[in-house]
């Protein structure tokens, strides 16, 4: 793929305040996902911020998905560039001792990643196109990294080009929708608002779950519509809708989070520890 670095330089409008909407954004899609998390479409009705369920956590309580997203956060505002090996050193650190956690209790983790932070080697096959990488990647976009840079930080844990694509295709969005909110939704929507419900694929491989993640953007006209449609897909509920909110907080910014969800949410001072 040829470079592309129109982008890499974020714009004023990208800055401190969008990259802190996309990152809360992300966490509480998250949050509001993690109880229902493998739970098949129409089993449940997610209507708000809830707990327990799946992994019998406080509502607020954000998975691996925002801890290793926080982790890429941190790492950018310490060194300020993408660097691979500070990457697996912090990831490292949340999968061995609960940092970027609200309360150092990691409770979930994808295979490809655990596999990945064990050997030190990000995982290349066809079958390794788990989503474990675009979860976490937003904040790349709103530094000066470059593709190639984005591929880098997903091949961390998931090397294959299919995901390190996906990852560039996401960051590139995610610069669009922050540069031209509404003009992106209407894009996306004459790209997919026409495709039914029953054909979003809302399960852990990479290019379905950003797919569910830009139907449930372009279906929607909110961010609390949004990141409910992404939970209610079912499935991986948390990482549908951590990247959908992603998108929806870049969108949207913060002010459009309901005050109750952000409320509810804890380790605050975890999250905003990790901005730049």
């Amino acid at each position: 793929m040829e470079e592309d670095t129109m982008d890499a330089e974020p714009n004023e409008k990208a800055g401190r305040g969008t990259l802190s909407a996309a990152v809360w954004g992300a966490a509480v899609g998250d949050a509001l996902g993690v109880p229902y998390e493998f739970k098949p479409r129409g089993t449940f009705d997610c209507r708000g911020m809830v707990g327990h369920g799946t992994h019998d956590q406080p509502a607020g309580t954000w998975s691996d998905d925002t801890a290793l997203m926080l982790a890429t956060c941190d790492s950018i505002r310490a060194v300020g560039r993408v660097d691979a090996a500070d990457l697996l050193a912090r990831f490292r650190s949340w999968y061995e001792d609960g940092a970027y956690t609200p309360d150092g209790v990691v409770f979930d983790v994808g295979n490809a990643t655990a596999e990945a932070l064990r050997t030190g080697r990000g995982l290349a096959g066809e079958w390794d196109n788990g989503n474990g990488s675009l979860m976490r990647i937003a904040p790349l976009a709103f530094c000066a990294a470059t593709d190639d840079e984005v591929r880098a930080a997903s091949a961390v844990t998931h090397a294959h080009p299919t995901s390190t694509g996906a990852c560039v295709e996401f960051v590139h969005l995610l610069r669009e929708a922050a540069a031209d909110p509404q003009g992106t939704r209407e894009r996306l929507k004459s790209e997919l608002a026409g495709m039914p419900r029953d054909e979003v694929r809302s399960g852990g491989y990479v290019l379905d779950t950003l797919r569910a993640a830009k139907w449930c953007f372009a279906n929607t006209n909110d961010y609390r519509d949004c990141v409910l449609a992404a939970v209610n897909l079912g499935s991986d509920t948390d990482t549908t809708a951590c990247v959908a909110g992603a998108l929806a907080g870049t969108a949207y910014g913060k002010g459009a989070i309901p005050a109750e969800w952000l409320d509810a949410m804890r380790g605050g001072d975890v999250l905003e520890a990790t901005l730049f």
